[in-house]
């Protein structure tokens, strides 16, 4: 009976890590760019009461043996990166990738970061950088006098100016791959940073091999379901019922034997 009371327990436990996870991706369906995430679960070791297979005294094996899980654990979240819907807004720093690929973000302390996000905006000293005031990477300077900004799917970024001026090309965009993006750690803000799990960046131009292209006026939605991810909850709910359920019924077991009489 002890040994149900925690295989139950661990199951509230990793259905709680589920619950909050599916939160999570409810919470973020509007969020530019996010990626939903799923966990993972492994069962735990287990007893093994009678292995089978032993002769007996009639020179048979035991064609089953007897073995007692242990209940379960999270092992990992797994991020998915599939594309996510296309919205259009019609601001010309407003880009989506469109295909594989991060854009790269200069954070404060110098170190970049990666994200899929690419509401662009320009400050006031002319560099394009994010909603939340980072640079994009490598560092393009939009000139004064500019009437219009043009970027192709290239990620090639040509301006025109009010005086008339032949269009300039002041930068190119710069994209990196992974060779497993799930293995990326989110870090908030929708920015990601390597690991070794991840693997090293790659660097590559959009439209090349393995790189998504550039698409203007674009924002890339979140890929989470809404459908999928209110049936992962209530799924959820009801194997949190049921652990909850099997802690009851272990009890009221214990209350039993406890209550026999010699």
């Amino acid at each position: 009976m002890l040994r149900s009371l925690r295989i139950a327990a661990l199951g509230m436990t990793a259905q709680q890590l589920n619950v909050d996870t599916i939160a999570n991706n409810l919470a973020n369906v509007n969020t530019t760019g996010y990626k939903k995430n799923a966990v993972e679960f492994q069962d735990l070791l287990y007893e093994n009461i009678n292995l089978g297979a032993a002769e007996s005294d009639s020179k048979t094996a035991q064609p089953l043996g007897l073995q007692v899980g242990l209940g379960n654990r999270p092992v990992s979240t797994y991020r998915s990166f599939s594309q996510g819907a296309l919205a259009e807004t019609g601001n010309p720093l407003d880009l989506c990738i469109n295909g594989n690929g991060f854009m790269q973000i200069l954070r404060a302390d110098g170190s970049v970061a990666y994200t899929r996000d690419g509401t662009l905006r320009i400050n006031s000293e002319g560099y394009i950088v994010t909603s939340s005031g980072l640079k994009l990477y490598p560092e393009i300077v939009m000139p004064e006098g500019v009437s219009g900004i043009n970027i192709g799917q290239n990620g090639v970024i040509s301006v025109s100016y009010e005086d008339e001026r032949e269009p300039e090309e002041i930068g190119q965009i710069e994209l990196v791959s992974f060779i497993n993006p799930a293995g990326l750690k989110a870090i908030g803000g929708n920015l990601y940073t390597d690991t070794d799990s991840s693997g090293e960046a790659n660097f590559g131009y959009p439209g090349e091999e393995g790189y998504g292209t550039i698409i203007q006026g674009y924002l890339e939605k979140s890929n989470v379901d809404i459908v999928q991810e209110m049936i992962n909850l209530i799924v959820a709910q009801r194997a949190y019922e049921i652990n909850s359920k099997a802690i009851k019924t272990s009890d009221e077991l214990l209350a039993i034997a406890n209550q026999i009489k010699r």
